[in-house]
């Protein structure tokens, strides 16, 4: 009986993860014709961000303690994990193939391994290695570099600077996590017993979204925005879609329902498995940029997007070795444990 009610959930918490990926894969599609039909990669963020805030204001309320237990790790998230993830791929697709610019992001698991080996100095699997070395390689096939870069090298740069900003996020996702560990360490010594429960992935996500609609109102300056536009339509490989429908499938779908799902989906799962699914990603936001944009990858473009999450999921599962003393709060299992319970390695999408 308990044999079987477990495989009912691993399937449904299996079902809301591909639906998290599809529904994450797609804000680049979406996003990429209101770009195209004159907004700005930053309006177009901002509208995202402040309309899915809008709607998890119940969900904040409902954790406004988190406003006062983790300050920092809210204007953390809402900073890197929600404003400068989202901006930079943003600003990437408008100059870049969608595809391209989520695979290069996809470094991201990499990077953070770079900083456990060679910021904290912490040694690191030999798994984890091959991972960096594969991810690196793909990258190079998937940004043709024989051809002298065959993409714009500016929109590259947005995008490793997508990457960048989720590193950041993993770092400050672990060290919340430490931070919690080290408390309850204290007070269990204390003669408490007592344990610190961590945050609640939706109501960080709803704070997080919150701050980044903050700065990116800051950022954006929505007031200079062509309105007008919202109630024209945009080009999908020559279809004309409504605007207002992209913008819909970018707040409901691609923000709202993808993290909500994906905060379940890691409850019934587990953050490594979540995490595995959550590759499929990429996979899905290339195959719907090149049906409804008509972005067509060459034959080694794709064999190097599949080295890319090849190399990241190798370099995702391979967790380091403990640091054996006192060390700054870093990233690798945990970080990628903290990117699919909060889901937010995506968030950029």
């Amino acid at each position: 009986m308990h044999a079987s009610r477990g495989t009912q959930k691993r399937s449904a918490g299996l079902g809301l993860a591909l639906l998290s990926a599809f529904a994450f894969g797609g804000s680049g599609v979406a996003a990429k014709p209101l770009i195209e039909a004159g907004l700005d990669p930053l309006h177009v963020v901002w509208l995202r961000v402040a309309g899915a805030a809008l709607i998890m204001l119940p969900v904040a309320w409902r954790h406004r303690n988190l406003v006062r237990e983790r300050p920092a790790l809210l204007a953390g998230f809402g900073l890197f994990a929600v404003a400068g993830v989202q901006a930079c791929y943003f600003a990437a697709i408008s100059r870049i193939p969608v595809g391209v610019a989520l695979l290069v992001e996809y470094l991201a698991p990499a990077l953070v391994l770079g900083w456990v080996r060679f910021v904290q100095r912490r040694p690191v699997t030999r798994a984890a290695a091959l991972g960096v070395v594969l991810a690196v390689g793909g990258l190079a096939c998937v940004v043709e570099v024989w051809a002298g870069l065959s993409f714009d090298a500016l929109g590259l740069l947005l995008a490793l600077g997508a990457a960048c900003c989720q590193v950041g996020y993993f770092v400050l996702s672990d060290h919340g996590g430490q931070e919690a560990k080290g408390r309850e360490g204290r007070e269990g010594k204390g003669g408490d017993g007592g344990s610190v429960e961590p945050p609640p992935p939706l109501g960080v996500i709803a704070y997080g979204l919150i701050v980044g609609a903050l700065v990116l109102t800051v950022v954006a300056r929505p007031w200079g925005m062509d309105w007008s536009l919202l109630g024209g339509t945009a080009g999908m490989n020559g279809t004309g879609v409504p605007a207002w429908v992209l913008l819909g499938w970018i707040v409901l779908i691609a923000t709202v329902l993808a993290y909500g799902t994906g905060v379940v989906s890691v409850r019934m799962l587990s953050p490594q498995v979540a995490g595995v699914v959550a590759c499929l990603e990429a996979v899905i936001a290339t195959v719907l940029a090149w049906v409804l944009l008509g972005e067509h990858l060459s034959a080694p473009q794709l064999i190097g997007g599949f080295t890319v999450l090849t190399g990241a999921f190798i370099a995702q599962s391979s967790a380091p070795k403990p640091p054996s003393g006192p060390v700054a709060a870093g990233a690798g299992a945990a970080a990628a444990a903290g990117e699919s319970e909060l889901s937010a390695g995506r968030a950029s999408h």
